[in-house]
């Protein structure tokens, strides 16, 4: 093969070697904000349970490199000198907590956790389905607090992709896939107008 030839060849491989690069160093960056599995861990997340390499944040101070989750009162107050960190930050948002004042700021954030104060406090799901469809978030999004096995298959339901679970029934069934599947429901999830496997309820509207 003539020399004049073998030069696009070089750049090409050196061009597969530094995206080989990027995206071992991605995936480096991808793994750690996901966390090692761990059987111990608090965190359930991609079929196991992981450790969390979210901590929550100090009530002030420096926030240093590690990832951190903090809430949005602190959020708001430090919004400006937040936004320049590089750190690794997750939303911490109680139930019933509103959004449109930091919408502009949800795809900063590496996850967003919404806390279930209990079993039968449904608002923390009004809100995952807002932060999914509206916003657009497509970042972790983590239920914590109140997390029982019943309520997984919801919560999946809605957009929640990660699960900090202390409750040890749960947890076993999690760690066992002994969770109940749920294939029939009454309401439309997503913009695409999913409607399940119950469409027959609709059926007289028209």
């Amino acid at each position: 093969m003539p020399t004049r030839e073998r030069a696009p060849l070089a750049v090409s491989s050196a061009s597969a070697l530094a995206g080989s690069a990027a995206g071992t160093a991605a995936d480096s960056r991808c793994q750690a904000l996901t966390g090692a599995a761990d059987p111990n861990g608090p965190i359930f997340k991609e079929g196991a349970f992981r450790r969390d390499p979210f901590q929550p944040a100090p009530d002030g101070g420096e926030l240093g490199a590690s990832p951190v989750i903090l809430s949005k009162a602190r959020w708001l107050s430090e919004r400006a000198q937040l936004l320049a960190t590089a750190t690794p930050i997750g939303l911490y948002l109680e139930a019933g907590a509103g959004l449109d004042d930091i919408a502009p700021d949800l795809p900063r954030f590496a996850l967003i956790a919404l806390n279930f104060p209990k079993f039968s406090d449904g608002r923390p799901f009004s809100t995952a389905r807002l932060v999914r469809e509206k916003f657009g978030f497509r970042g972790e999004l983590r239920a914590v607090g109140h997390v029982l096995s019943d309520q997984i298959a919801f919560m999946r339901r809605v957009g929640f992709d990660a699960f900090e679970v202390s409750h040890a029934p749960t947890r076993h069934a999690l760690s066992t896939g002994a969770l109940a599947e749920v294939s029939l429901y009454y309401q439309p999830i997503g913009a695409a107008g999913e409607t399940g496997r119950r469409t027959w309820l609709r059926a007289g509207a028209g």
